[in-house]
């Protein structure tokens, strides 16, 4: 059964990535499309956020004297082919039953990105690639702390929001190193953050001056033809903190928190279904021996993506990478057998009621009959 599952997930996953294709490469020459503006985004005119990526491509560019935009495409492309790539590699052979296949097919996870193509290929699988390629490293490996640093220190360079989920990831931590208590180990966890951490205050204290920014609009449109438009933009005209807080404060209204909350009830719910129903194989750990459900403190750990979604609009893209941050976490634990599943206690769970053609149905309306869209205004899809 494991194989023929693990089949099913190749060639779910494949035609997920052939629509990748495909819809990159129609929108790829679109003048306004947000991803791309993104991917512009570069260290000509200085150092600043998200910049690594985008010198990347300008310096791929130039060497191979190709079109900027094909060069995005293609990076993107194999950006993409990495994400899903490991997607299998993580999930394949892992025990699967009801619940554990809504939280994989759920629409705010894999399928998202493929539903709302704006989001496609955002910065944020770079990250996501990163950190499941720092999961699959040996947890006895020597260089375990060094590659969390550097792990950590990229994503910032790549996508700085990542920020957000570092608590998220400290917890991951405790449990995997079996920490008791306050120790080196703990110490030497925290001081793994340190370098990443810099590199957020220098972004958030020197960001691009005018001068600065015109540069680098001077060599998009003069070397490339290209125009500084939506993410490259908005490095100038929101710079500050304050002005990320105030980019929102038009958009909140009572539809939009009611919209959200049965979003985030309705797509977290197998996956928050999984947590409750999981327990430390280690019930001594630091800070979980203050709880009684380890979900409790991992929910605590995720309190910080409330300033992310104060500070951006793309209130559907912060819900799918919350959820597949907690969801590599998760499943790698479990996997790793540092939670341990009461499978007997989630058959309890009014899902398990619903037998044959009308749980198939319900199956294909939950994973495959909406998805939020990316913005903060925008209805459900």
């Amino acid at each position: 059964m494991k194989k023929k599952i693990n089949n099913y997930l190749f060639v779910y996953l494949l035609i997920l990535l052939s629509f990748s294709y495909f819809f990159l490469f129609i929108k790829h020459n679109v003048g306004n499309d947000s991803t791309i503006s993104e991917w512009l985004i570069n260290y000509e005119g200085g150092f600043t956020k998200r910049g690594l990526i985008g010198q990347f491509t300008i310096e791929l560019s130039r060497i191979f004297d190709l079109n900027l935009r094909w060069i995005i495409f293609l990076l993107q492309s194999f950006a993409c082919t990495v994400y899903f790539f490991l997607l299998f590699v993580f999930f394949k052979n892992l025990k699967f039953e009801r619940i554990i296949i809504l939280s994989i097919f759920t629409p705010i996870f894999i399928l998202y990105p493929i539903a709302e193509i704006e989001v496609l290929a955002r910065k944020e699988v770079l990250v996501f690639s990163l950190f499941m390629i720092y999961l699959i490293i040996p947890r006895d490996s020597k260089f375990k702390f060094f590659s969390l640093t550097i792990f950590s220190f990229l994503s910032i360079l790549i996508w700085e929001p990542i920020i957000f989920f570092f608590p998220l990831i400290i917890i991951l931590e405790i449990i995997e190193n079996n920490i008791e208590k306050i120790n080196f180990i703990f110490l030497k966890l925290i001081l793994s953050f340190i370098p990443s951490l810099l590199v957020v205050f220098f972004i958030i204290m020197f960001p691009l001056s005018t001068d600065e920014h015109n540069s680098m609009v001077f060599i998009l449109k003069q070397e490339f033809g290209e125009d500084c438009y939506m993410s490259c933009y908005l490095l100038i005209s929101k710079s500050s903190l304050l002005q990320q807080f105030q980019g929102n404060f038009g958009k909140y209204s009572l539809e939009v928190f009611i919209r959200y909350s049965l979003i985030f009830l309705i797509g977290f719910f197998p996956l928050i279904s999984l947590l409750n129903n999981s327990s430390l194989k280690n019930k001594n750990l630091v800070l979980f021996n203050f709880f009684e459900k380890p979900i409790i403190l991992i929910l605590i750990s995720l309190l910080p993506i409330i300033i992310l979604f104060a500070m951006g609009y793309d209130w559907g893209r912060w819900v799918n990478v919350t959820y597949v941050m907690l969801a590599l976490t998760y499943f790698h634990l479990l996997k790793s057998s540092n939670f341990i599943l009461n499978y007997k206690k989630l058959e309890n769970n009014l899902l398990y009621r619903i037998k044959g053609k009308i749980f198939t149905i319900l199956f294909i309306i939950f994973c495959f009959g909406w998805n939020p869209k990316t913005v903060i205004t925008g209805d459900v899809a």
